[in-house]
């Protein structure tokens, strides 16, 4: 299968980055390192190429209405230049997607979904769609920047005329970003401050070489797949595939606040709330490596002798310094101290529940 490749593919090959398939696209992994490109993130600025995700646009005077159906937030709450985290649900009540909605307009609205998802989700959402509505898919009008860290605002203020600071987070705007029309918001997926911007891929070099000449002095570094995974997996947010699927409720994973079971109907609502009235059988689970040991993603993991599932995701995070990860355990059986075993190599090594997120930036 050819890969895909970014409007910045040729930029990471000049920088020497390691490139890896990824959902169908060919990806930095990393560029001087895994480790110092998570504390880059953390301490002062990073930059990831994240063109690969895909964005569906909704339009027309029933755009609200078809939101509303598909999504198990509530979007209706949402004012013109607000974003909301959400999620596609089947009529089950498990993930097609979470995802990132972005309220325009009253009748235009911008989501953000996973790049393998992208297809997929466009014929789904199409094909609830009816009356005065139009979905489109509108992935490859966009590239995509996420600029995080501390030193984020400073940096990109330097670049834009709109007032960085009044731009909430979860809130979005429209303005010129390095003499680019951008779509820019105060999102990420690393748990620092930071922003999201979307522009046209003939922008790409133009915006990339700004935005480095900009933060130069910040200690700004491009970063790859893997500072990202280690960075999200710090402050648990979701990765689809690996700890949210078809096989998983937004209420197993913890991620309960996305899903407004008081809103009018929608796609998975009835099974959300046999579920609530009958009980969470089991739950996403965070713990800490207690015996020397990574425990990495699919490894399988054991409670009193027996197999209890796989981790979804998990690695060594530089933030903490300690090896973390995700399960789902038995409900009964995820209260924090509660003890398992994650088997590395032929060896059940001890691991025990701990609360999460693991990491928690630091107040300012």
């Amino acid at each position: 299968m050819t890969l895909k490749k970014t409007a910045f593919h040729t930029i990471h090959q000049e920088l020497g980055a390691r490139m890896v398939p990824f959902a169908g696209w060919d990806l930095p992994v990393q560029f001087g390192g895994a480790m110092p490109e998570h504390r880059a993130v953390r301490e002062a600025l990073g930059v990831f190429d994240v063109s690969h995700m895909g964005e569906l646009e909704i339009s027309g005077p029933d755009a609200l209405l078809l939101v509303q159906k598909v999504t198990c937030n509530d979007a209706a709450k949402l004012a013109d230049a607000q974003a909301q985290y959400s999620a596609f649900l089947t009529p089950e009540g498990t993930f097609i997607d979470d995802v990132v909605i972005y309220r325009l307009a009253a009748e235009r609205f911008l989501i953000c979904v996973n790049a393998a998802n992208r297809e997929k989700d466009f014929r789904w959402v199409r094909g609830q769609s009816e009356g005065r509505v139009e979905v489109a898919d509108r992935s490859d009008d966009f590239v995509q920047l996420a600029v995080q860290g501390p030193r984020a605002q400073a940096v990109l203020q330097k670049l834009t005329e709109i007032d960085l600071a009044k731009l909430s987070f979860y809130h979005c705007a429209e303005g010129m970003v390095a003499d680019t029309e951008t779509l820019i918001s105060r999102t990420g997926y690393t748990g620092e401050d930071g922003f999201e911007i979307y522009f046209s891929p003939r922008h790409a070099e133009k915006v990339w070489t700004r935005l480095f000449e900009a933060g130069e002095e910040e200690g700004i570094q491009p970063a790859g797949l893997a500072a990202r995974n280690t960075l999200r997996l710090e402050v648990r947010y979701a990765l689809y595939g690996n700890d949210i699927d078809e096989t998983t409720t937004p209420l197993e994973a913890g991620l309960g606040w996305i899903v407004k079971l008081d809103k009018d109907d929608f796609i998975g609502k009835q099974a959300l709330l046999e579920q609530k009235k009958a009980g969470v059988g089991r739950k996403l689970t965070g713990f800490e490596m207690v015996d020397r040991g990574i425990a990495r993603d699919h490894y399988p993991v054991f409670m009193n002798g027996k197999v209890s599932g796989n981790v979804t995701s998990g690695s060594y995070c530089p933030s903490i310094e300690k090896a973390v990860g995700l399960t789902y355990l038995p409900a009964e059986s995820s209260a924090v101290g509660t003890e398992l075993e994650v088997e590395i190599r032929g060896r059940h090594l001890k691991a025990r529940v701990v609360p999460t997120p693991f990491y928690k930036r630091p107040k300012s």
